[in-house]
C-alpha cells in the first residue's frame, strides 16, 4: 500500500494536539480562517510546538486578500520566518506572485534564502498562477518541497483533472498537496483520480462556547459570525478521513 501523509490545516495549538491525536503526520498552523490563513501569533507557535511531537509548519501570509507583496510585506514575511523557526518550526508555507499572475521571483527567492534548511510549502497562491506547469517547473528549480493546490478550482475534487497532471508532471522533483474540501467522503476518490500521495486537510467541526452569559445583539466581527461557536480540528474527524482513505480506499 502507497505510504501517504496527512497535513491538518490547524487554526490553534488546540487544534494542532488534535491533529496528532488523530494520527496526522504534519500541521500548517494558521490564524485567520476566514481570509484563507494568516501567520499565527509567536504563542501559538511556541505552544504548538511544546504540545505536539509531529512535524509543524507555520503558514507565513501578512494578510488576508491577494499574493502581490510590498517591500514592508516582505520585511514582515522575512521576520515571520526567522520567528517561526527560532520557535521550533519544521517548515514555513508562503507564496508570492506578480500583477501578471506570474511568480514573484525575486520576493520567492528572498524568502526562500530566509527559509534555508525548512522544509517549504508553496501554498494555494499557485491556484492563482496563469500558467500552473511553467509555474512548477520554476518553483522545483527554486528548490521549494511541495505544492498546496486545488487544481485551480474551488475545491480539490473539482480540480482532480489538473491535480493528475501535476502529479505526473512533478513525478519525484516535489511533492503535489491537494487541499481544500478533502474529506472522509471523497479522500479515496481524489487519491485514484490523482495519484497524489499527500492530503491537506483540516477536519474542523465547530465547538459550543463555554459562557453563560450571552448578548446575542453584539457581535465582535461580521454579522455571519456566530460568536458561541469556533471551528476546531477533531481527532475523530482527523482519524475518520485517514482511514477512509488507509483502511476502506
Amino acid at each position: 500500500m502507497k505510504n501517504y501523509m496527512f497535513e491538518i490545516c490547524a487554526n490553534s495549538a488546540e487544534s494542532c494536539v488534535a491533529a496528532q491525536q488523530g494520527g496526522a503526520h504534519r500541521v500548517e498552523l494558521c490564524a485567520g480562517m476566514p481570509e484563507g490563513g494568516t501567520t499565527p501569533s509567536l504563542g501559538e507557535i511556541k505552544v504548538a510546538r511544546k504540545l505536539i511531537d509531529i512535524r509543524l509548519h507555520v503558514i507565513i501570509r501578512p494578510r488576508g486578500g491577494d499574493f502581490l507583496y510590498t517591500p514592508s510585506e516582505l520585511e514582515i514575511m522575512e521576520e515571520d520566518i526567522r520567528a517561526a523557526r527560532q520557535a521550533g518550526a519544521d517548515g514555513v508555507v508562503f507564496g508570492c506572485l506578480t500583477p501578471e499572475g506570474e511568480l514573484d521571483k525575486p520576493a520567492m527567492q528572498r524568502l526562500m534564502e530566509a527559509s534555508k534548511g525548512l522544509s517549504v510549502t508553496f501554498h494555494r497562491a499557485f491556484d492563482y498562477v496563469k500558467s500552473p506547469r511553467e509555474a512548477l517547473e520554476e518553483l522545483i528549480g527554486m528548490g521549494v518541497n511541495r505544492v498546496l493546490t486545488s487544481g485551480q478550482m474551488p475545491t480539490a475534487m473539482e480540480g482532480a483533472p489538473l491535480l493528475a497532471e501535476l502529479v505526473k508532471q512533478a513525478g519525484d522533483r516535489i511533492i503535489i498537496m491537494p487541499g481544500c474540501g478533502v474529506n472522509e467522503h471523497n479522500i479515496a476518490e481524489l487519491a485514484r483520480v490523482t495519484g497524489a500521495g499527500e492530503f491537506h486537510f483540516s477536519a474542523r467541526e465547530q465547538k459550543e462556547s463555554r459562557m453563560l452569559l450571552r448578548n446575542p445583539a453584539l457581535s465582535m466581527g461580521g454579522t455571519d459570525m456566530d460568536e458561541y461557536a469556533h471551528p476546531v480540528t477533531t481527532p475523530e474527524k482527523v482519524r475518520r478521513t485517514i482511514e477512509a482513505l488507509t483502511v476502506r480506499g
